[in-house]
């Protein structure tokens, strides 16, 4: 790691991106300006429109390449909530991208013209460029890789059927056409990535982005020593990351932010490596590619993966952006913390680790000092013990792309029958992501039987006292608190499911919904 201080460090106040092959160079404007309002604005380009300035509706998709880590990694993300310094290196797309100078449309396009996917249009280009990514990124999807593809896009026209008919129909129809303001192509319509991998490393450079504006100063250092030493210099900077929390304080809440330290540009915080028993993940690690790592050793995040957002927000987002927000319902924390993650924190050149359910000592309130951030996070690889089974629920009104009412995360350990390690973590329940401790003590060293079970149930109502809200009330989330244990029980326990009354099963269907 190198150790050039922070003043000696070059700099640049120039954003400088591909848009359409074509290189940009964006200054003076605010650090806070939005894509979406760049797009708009400035360049024109009204295709990508503006539906919930949210991240939530998809009618601003647009798609970036960047350098990945296995070459050219292609993203769909929402341009109403990404940042325009943050485009800083890269190569964007938009729907006017895709069609070329003679006329001809991108498969894509020309999928939804035949499969008559576009009523009144507005979300059209939005789902076109999802389309786009999913064209880029995977040659041959299946049918759960095309929803998951379109799952950050919503339509009030056409009911989603010819959309998805469109997303099959394209990889039939003719490559991109010579003259598209496109990369080019092989004749077997894989993308020939090579030169624009060349360009984004020339563009990216490694130089620290500083740009400095009477609403707002703007740092994205290329180390991590010189993110750390702007850290400590500036403690009351606001750690940008993916930005699909801090987008909407911009687009939502106005919020002034007068410095803003983005860690997107640190390749020492991109990378997941295992080491000594533990997967560890740096802050700049996207969402999706979290969940990559995550779903090598536990598969049954599966279904954590499908409901985390969607996938522009997992495109943009990370992993310890989640975790370092601290929200009570997000769904990442109660998982980790059943499974015993732990947080790299860092200030200056020291670092600490902390248990994760440590981290949180009230409301929006962490144990972190000032100057120090998240580096990383670590997670336990799969215990080889036959007796060890992990849980990840997600209970919402919504099935898909809905904020939890309750989410558990549960970690249980059998030996010869008995529990002998049992981590239950529950977020929605009170103010922060926490583990049931009293549920915990009631399990442990028994037999996981009828008895264990009710006693576990009665103990929840020690550990939690939730609120009642727009997304449920307390008695409601007590209710599927307990649900979910009994859940546990039969999934894990042989022998035991016949004692379970008609009245319990009935509950536990409810709260798995």
């Amino acid at each position: 790691m190198g150790s050039t201080p922070t003043s000696e460090i070059p700099v640049s106040n120039t954003i400088r991106f591909l848009l359409d092959d074509q290189e940009v160079a964006c200054s003076g404007l605010s650090p806070t300006t939005t894509l979406l309002d760049w797009l708009r604005e400035v360049r024109g380009r009204t295709g990508t429109k503006e539906g919930c300035a949210e991240g939530d509706c998809g009618a601003c998709t647009v798609v970036l390449a960047e350098i990945g880590a296995a070459g050219i990694a292609w993203r769909s993300v929402n341009a109403c909530i990404q940042l325009l310094p943050t485009l800083h290196g890269k190569a964007l797309y938009t729907v006017e991208s895709l069609r070329s100078r003679s006329g001809v449309l991108h498969p894509a396009q020309q999928a939804m013209v035949d499969c008559h996917g576009s009523q009144c249009g507005f979300c059209t280009p939005g789902f076109v460029m999802s389309l786009f990514g999913l064209y880029q990124h995977q040659p041959a999807p299946d049918a759960d890789a095309i929803t998951d593809a379109l799952s950050g896009n919503l339509c009030r026209c056409t009911g989603y059927r010819p959309i998805v008919d469109a997303a099959h129909r394209m990889y039939a129809l003719p490559g991109v056409a010579n003259d598209a303001p496109l990369p080019r192509w092989h004749d077997d319509g894989r993308q020939a990535e090579a030169g624009l991998l060349a360009r984004l490393q020339t563009l990216d450079g490694k130089q620290r982005l500083e740009l400095d504006h009477p609403e707002a100063r703007f740092f994205a250092p290329r180390t991590l020593a010189d993110f750390a030493a702007l850290r400590a210099a500036h403690p009351e900077a606001t750690v940008l990351a993916g930005g699909t929390d801090v987008g909407l304080w911009i687009t939502k809440q106005f919020r002034k932010l007068p410095e803003i330290l983005y860690l997107g540009r640190v390749r020492e915080l991109a990378e997941s490596t295992t080491e000594g028993g533990w997967l560890r993940i740096g802050a700049a690690v996207k969402l999706e590619e979290a969940f990559a790592a995550l779903l090598q050793h536990y598969p049954e995040m599966r279904e954590l993966h499908r409901r985390f957002a969607s996938l522009p927000i997992r495109n943009a987002g990370t992993l310890c952006g989640n975790i370092a927000n601290g929200s009570p319902i997000g769904d990442a924390m109660p998982a980790l913390i059943a499974l015993g993650a732990e947080l790299v924190l860092r200030a200056g050149a020291g670092t600490r680790r902390l248990p994760l359910d440590a981290f949180y000592l009230d409301y929006q309130k962490k144990d972190l000092a000032a100057g120090e951030f998240v580096e990383a996070v670590r997670v336990p690889l799969r215990p080889a013990a036959a007796g060890f089974h992990f849980r990840a629920w997600k209970v919402s009104k919504r099935h898909d792309q809905d904020i939890s009412a309750v989410f558990a995360g549960f970690a249980i350990e059998f030996d010869q029958g008995v529990i002998r390690r049992v981590h239950l973590a529950y977020g929605g329940m009170a103010a922060t992501p926490k583990r049931a401790a009293a549920a915990e003590a009631a399990l442990l060293g028994r037999p996981f039987d009828a008895s264990a079970l009710s006693a576990a149930r009665a103990a929840l109502a020690q550990d939690f006292a939730p609120l009642s809200d727009m997304r449920a009330s307390a008695a409601y989330r007590m209710r599927v608190a307990q649900n979910l244990l009994t859940r546990l029980q039969l999934e894990t326990s042989s022998g035991t499911a016949a004692t379970l009354t008609r009245v319990d099963a009935k509950e536990v269907g409810h709260a798995s919904i």
